[in-house]
Parts: C-alpha cells; sequence; structure tokens
C-alpha cells in the first residue's frame, strides 16, 4: 500500500470509530429479459400489472418491450437494497403467466432482428421521443445488441466523509461542489485503470446462443459447443466484448474523465456532431422518424461507458447540464454482468466488495490520463473480457507485464485496509468477508462465475439456452413461492395505477407538436449550466 493511501485511511480511523465516516448509500438497476417457457424472447406487452413504463419509478423497460428494468430505492445497507430488488421479482411473477425471467447477460433464443421488440411508451411527446431514440439505436447497432442485461450499481459516498476528507485535503477554499465533483473523477479514473479486476471477479458470460449472430460469420475466438452454443473458451464477459455494448464510432471520443468540464464539452460535442453514416441512414424515411438525429450520440445516453458520473436532473435539464450546474452527486457502475447462480444476479456481499473496490478507488491517488495510458487501459480490459482466465495472459502495468493473480492480490491487500475502515461501521467485518470471499478466484479461474458456467455446460453437456432455462425455472419457482413484504406488495399495485395516471396526464397536457418538442429539447441541450460556486461553502 503507498504511503499516502495507508495515511489517509489512518486519519480517518478515528472519525469513523466516532461516527463521523458515514454510511455508503446504494441502489440497483436490473435488467432481465423476459422469455417464454421454451426460453425463446417474450413477443407479449409489457404486463398491465406492471404499470406504465414511462413513469413507474420501480419497474420499467430498458430497450425491448420484453427487457424489464427493476430500479430500487437508495438505501444505506445493501441488504435492504436487496431486500426491494427480491420484492420486486416476486410482484413480477405473480403476473406473469408461465413466462420466465432470464437469468443471464447474453440474451435468450432470438428469431432475428425483427424478435427484438422495441419499447413503446405511448403517445406522449417525451414518450414518443425515447421509442425514436429507440429505433435509433436500431438502425445504427441492430436492435440484437439491445437484448444484452446486466447489474447497474448506483453509488453515493457519504456528505460527511466530503467534509472530513476537503478539511484533510485543506480545500477548505473551495466550493464543496466543485470538490466532490474532482474527487469523483478521481474515483472514476481509478476505475477505469482497474476495472479489469470486475470484469474478471464478476463476469458472467462467456457463452451465447448462436441465434445472436443472426447469421453473421462465427468470430474467431468463439467455439462450437453443442448445435446452437457458442463459447470462447478464456472469456469472463462477451458482454463488455466487442459483441456486446461496444462502439467504435464513440471509441473516437476519447472520454478519459479527466476532469467534469471536458467530460460535458466531449459529450455536448458527440450530441451536436454529424456523423456521416448515420447521415446516410436519414433521420426521416417517408415522414416516419428513424433517428433523433446523424449525430455521433442521439442523446448523452447513448454513450456506453463501464462507469459514469451522475446527478439526479430536474425536469429542464440533460444529464450534462445537470452535473454542470450541480457537480457529481453520485457514480454509476455499469459493467456488472448478471450472475445466473445468483437469484437476483448479485447478491450483498457482492455489493460490499464494490463498495470496498470504489472506496478504495477514491481514496488513492489518481493523476489524470493520458491518451496513450487510455488505450492501454482498454486493451486491459480487452484481455480480460476476451482471456481473463488464460493463466498466460498478462496485463500492462506500469511498463511490467502481470498476470491478474497477481496484480489483483496486490490490489485486494490494499483494499483490506479500506475494509476494516469500512467495518468500524458495522458489527462484524462484511466487507473484509467479501474480499475473502472473492479472493480464491485470482488464484484459480474456475470460482469465477465465468468459469462456473463453463463447467457446467461441459460437465452437463448442455446448450447454453438449455442451462439458463433451467436456472430461469429453479429461480421462478423460489420467487413465486415466497411471501412478499406487504407494505411492496401494497406500493407496487397502488404504483401500477398511479402510473397509468401520470402517463395519461403527461400525454393531456401536451401541448407542442412532437418535431416543436424535439427542436426545443436539442436547443436546450446545447446551453450551458455552469452555476457560481461560493468559495469555502456548499453550491450557490
Amino acid at each position: 500500500m503507498s504511503d499516502s493511501l495507508a495515511s489517509l485511511i489512518e486519519r480517518l480511523e478515528g472519525p469513523a470509530e466516532q461516527g463521523r465516516f458515514g454510511r455508503l448509500r446504494r441502489g440497483l438497476e436490473k435488467e432481465g429479459l423476459r422469455v417464454d417457457p421454451a426460453g425463446r424472447i417474450a413477443q407479449t406487452p409489457h404486463p398491465e400489472a406492471f404499470g406504465s413504463k414511462l413513469t413507474h419509478p420501480y419497474i420499467t423497460t430498458d430497450y425491448s418491450e420484453a427487457l424489464l428494468e427493476y430500479i430500487t430505492p437508495v438505501y444505506s445497507r445493501p441488504e435492504d437494497a436487496q431486500a426491494f430488488l427480491a420484492d420486486l421479482h416476486r410482484f413480477s411473477y405473480r403476473h406473469l403467466d408461465d413466462e420466465l425471467i432470464w437469468p443471464g447477460s447474453m440474451p435468450s433464443r432470438l428469431d432475428g432482428n425483427a424478435s427484438v421488440t422495441i419499447a413503446d411508451y405511448g403517445r406522449s411527446n417525451v414518450g414518443t421521443m425515447k421509442h425514436v431514440y429507440r429505433k435509433g439505436l436500431d438502425v445504427r447497432y441492430g436492435r440484437i445488441m439491445q437484448a444484452i442485461a446486466g447489474t447497474h450499481y448506483n453509488v453515493s459516498l457519504p456528505d460527511e466523509l466530503w467534509t472530513l476528507l476537503r478539511e484533510l485535503d485543506g480545500a477548505t477554499d473551495q466550493a464543496m461542489a466543485d470538490y466532490r465533483s474532482g474527487r469523483y473523477f478521481g474515483l472514476i479514473r481509478n476505475f477505469r485503470r482497474h476495472s479489469w479486476l470486475l470484469l474478471y471477479l464478476f463476469g458472467a458470460s462467456p457463452a451465447l446462443d448462436r441465434s445472436f449472430l443472426d447469421g453473421r460469420e462465427v468470430p474467431g475466438h468463439l467455439q462450437a459447443h453443442g448445435r446452437d452454443t457458442l463459447v470462447s473458451p478464456h472469456a469472463t464477459s462477451l458482454r463488455m466484448s466487442d459483441l456486446g455494448y461496444q462502439n467504435k464510432v464513440q471509441a473516437q471520443l476519447k472520454i478519459c474523465f479527466n476532469s467534469l468540464s471536458n467530460y460535458v464539452g466531449t459529450l455536448r460535442h458527440a450530441i451536436s456532431t454529424p456523423w456521416p453514416a448515420y447521415e446516410a441512414m436519414g433521420v426521416r424515411l417517408d415522414g416516419e422518424w428513424r433517428q433523433l438525429n446523424a449525430n455521433i450520440l442521439q442523446i448523452e445516453n447513448e454513450y456506453y461507458s463501464d462507469i459514469r458520473p451522475k446527478r439526479v436532473m430536474r425536469h429542464d435539464e440533460t444529464p450534462s447540464q445537470a452535473l454542470e450546474a450541480r457537480g457529481v452527486e453520485y457514480i454509476e457502475v455499469r459493467c456488472l454482468d448478471l450472475d445466473p447462480f445468483l437469484t437476483l444476479g448479485i447478491d450483498a456481499s457482492r455489493m460490499r466488495f464494490l463498495d470496498t473496490f470504489l472506496m478504495w478507488c477514491l481514496l488513492r491517488e489518481s493523476p489524470w490520463i493520458s491518451d496513450e495510458e487510455c488505450d492501454r487501459l482498454d486493451d486491459n480490459r480487452q484481455r480480460v473480457v476476451e482471456r481473463g482466465r488464460d493463466p498466460a495472459m498478462r496485463l500492462v502495468h506500469d511498463g511490467q507485464r502481470r498476470s491478474v493473480a497477481d496484480w489483483g492480490g496486490e490490489i485486494l491487500a490494499e483494499m483490506a485496509g479500506v475494509a476494516a475502515l469500512l467495518d468500524r461501521l458495522e458489527e462484524g467485518s462484511p466487507h473484509a468477508e467479501a474480499l475473502a470471499a472473492l479472493a480464491p478466484s485470482l488464484e484459480d479461474p474456475s470460482l469465477t462465475p465465468s468459469g462456473q458456467l463453463l463447467a457446467r455446460l461441459e460437465e452437463r453437456d448442455e446448450e447454453f439456452v438449455e442451462a439458463m432455462l433451467a436456472l430461469a425455472r429453479e429461480q421462478g419457482e423460489q420467487l413465486r413461492g415466497e411471501p412478499m413484504t406487504p407494505a411492496c406488495e401494497a406500493l407496487f399495485a397502488e404504483m401500477a395505477q398511479t402510473s397509468r395516471r401520470q402517463q395519461r396526464d403527461i400525454e393531456a397536457g401536451d401541448r407542442q407538436g412532437f418535431d416543436e418538442f424535439l427542436n426545443d429539447y436539442f436547443a436546450r441541450a446545447r446551453e450551458p449550466r455552469v452555476a457560481p460556486r461560493r468559495a469555502g461553502g456548499g453550491e450557490a
């Protein structure tokens, strides 16, 4: 451990003992594809009992009509977020008839691009915009990529901790919003340097159904397993590979998170700059919208990244305008596969590992990332995605070639001090236990979720769809049989009705045509929203 990190942890121990440290807060966004009893993507509409996917705060869809997305409130205990997510699943299974929730990140059996139905959000301007945006994703990347699922982990650090860190850094003359944003961007840079570790430990998508390729040539790194399954023998996460959420057009943006202003400026440039290939596709064809515009990004949400700085938006803001006006509020980790062997795709122990990892990323030194380092980090991530469980694979670190076990062991050793700090707020040592539970995977790749999934396919001679469908049935039976928290059951039933009423109100309240609405939206999106800061205080 570096002297600066060890010193900072030591200085934080006293405040943690005194209860001045505060607790991390987190929320989950978990996707899951609805499938029919045979393991094919569902063709049915979003269940009526779930309410409006436009306005429901907890149950919506991501891209496809079949891709459920569950959103939890923010909790200070991982177990509470887990419990709410479980109740969302239990509620769903009471209204899914014979359908199941697919437990894997790579999708179920598909029947071509058209089998992935684009979600319909109603006839309001905002609902139409969401639908047209997804049509744009179809013409740019195809719908099949949009059937991939994952978990997003949203974390904010406690106000008490920011106050302590600003004092320890001697930065009390800096506005808190600016200080907090700068430190969050330091966390993000360290995350990008070391996110390969999460891809190795949590990657769970080394296999896919052949239908995912939709007739395309099989890439060289994929091998046949049985009749319908393709596997990458040493891969950890095909979801995060070139087959999944990667985009060569966006790669030229070179966002390395060195500052808030650079990040916002790059996104604003991307949503304002036409891209020739997208222009050739056309924005409207015979009067029908094909995409929102022909720019590098239609909207900021189209930017794919394994982590994002976030801020709750007001009604008249884009994500970057909210950040620009009031600074970073929390971060969103986006590189997590669903673990098909866990009923909810994630558990409290892994959340505590993530909390420890993110706190370690915050507390250690984090210099700016050069373009050269940015490329090297991308190379490391790609190596782990494609060959992470290959004992011969090496990562590049400070000019040296290092194994996953060697470098990962060093990281976990440093994280142990952070875990001990976080455990001062707990009964027992759940953060240290979370690290200990995953440490053996560094030396034994077969213990990782990707290793376990491939082992199951090989040992049982199972197809990918066959294995996932068996797990989906087991998990569905379990969740259907479990009681719900009565308060949550009543809340979800009420929210279904309330969300439908809210959608009707939005539709009735529209006073603009869609063309005018969209023009106004993009005119506002290009406006800077920098707010003045009060030196030494909070936000203006």
